[in-house]
């Protein structure tokens, strides 16, 4: 939703969000085409600014074809995304919440061996999908898996985690923040001493430090259409990462605010809108 606007609207907030990260040398953007308008600023930032290169460019993929095993639809979401992000070849595509799975991630294998995607990647956010995310890594059958995985939601340790480090699978993580739901949380509350310590000014930087400061962790994907915001986020690459005791402390220390229950069951992005074609569409069912 962050990178959705519709056509025409001024974008030049989201072009400053991704010249703070690759400043900052936070440089792999995650996006897919059903984030409405997102790829297309994506692929008109990078190329007016000269960058495209230096992304990561990890994709989706959600396919289902008009029958039983046509790849037609798969191949035209395919050419359609490299078009709007001006790319001849896209460093990974993901199947986007395991739809279609079983026929569109060996697709994106001839894909890789073609040299149009450079890794295949399975994807979900929903932990009742957990199992059958963490069969794919299991089978070696992936490069990376990407899940949901926050100082509120630790399911993925169960089984994903594990089974990424056994296999040298690379892992990305979707909603450090809970989808803004976490920073209602801690709203008005001051990040704690014992963070601070190790040069934690900011609960983003606090949400984030702790995510990719587990050693399975290769990335974490914070959302955000502020450039305030993103330069809160980027802070997180600078300084030392928790140690695990220093983790735990910090979980526990979530774990014991007033609301942290209702965390997960919260709407998500409290606060917030983004007027883009995806709302726009919702807006004229309602």
């Amino acid at each position: 939703m962050t990178f959705d606007l519709v056509p025409g609207a001024d974008r030049r907030h989201l072009a400053q969000v991704l010249a703070r990260h690759v400043a900052a040398g936070s440089t792999l953007v995650d996006t897919s085409p059903l984030y409405g308008m997102a790829e297309v600023n994506v692929g008109d930032f990078a190329a007016a600014s000269g960058i495209g290169e230096q992304l990561f460019i990890a994709n989706k993929i959600w396919s289902t074809g008009e029958y039983l095993a046509d790849a037609s639809h798969a191949w035209r979401s395919l050419e359609q995304s490299m078009q709007r992000l001006w790319r001849s070849r896209l460093d990974a595509m993901q199947c986007h919440s395991l739809v279609n799975v079983d026929f569109v991630l060996p697709l994106i294998r001839e894909w890789k061996q073609d040299g149009l995607v450079g890794h295949v990647g399975v994807t979900h956010h929903e932990p009742d999908h957990f199992e059958p995310l963490a069969r794919w890594v299991e089978q070696g059958e992936v490069d990376l898996v990407q899940v949901h995985y926050s100082i509120a939601m630790r399911d993925a340790e169960r089984r994903i985690l594990p089974a990424a480090r056994d296999r040298g699978v690379g892992v990305l993580v979707n909603m450090p923040f809970e989808k803004a739901r976490l920073f209602t949380l801690v709203e008005g509350r001051p990040v704690p001493q014992f963070a601070r310590e190790i040069g934690i000014e900011s609960w983003a930087a606090y949400f984030l430090k702790w995510v990719i400061s587990h050693p399975d962790v290769t990335c974490a994907l914070p959302a955000t259409a502020n450039p305030d915001h993103a330069a809160e986020n980027v802070a997180a690459l600078r300084g030392p990462l928790p140690d695990p005791a220093l983790r735990e402390r910090m979980a526990k220390h979530v774990r014991a605010l007033p609301g942290f229950d209702a965390v997960l069951s919260a709407p998500w992005y409290p606060g917030k809108r983004y007027p883009g074609v995806i709302a726009r569409a919702r807006a004229a069912r309602s």
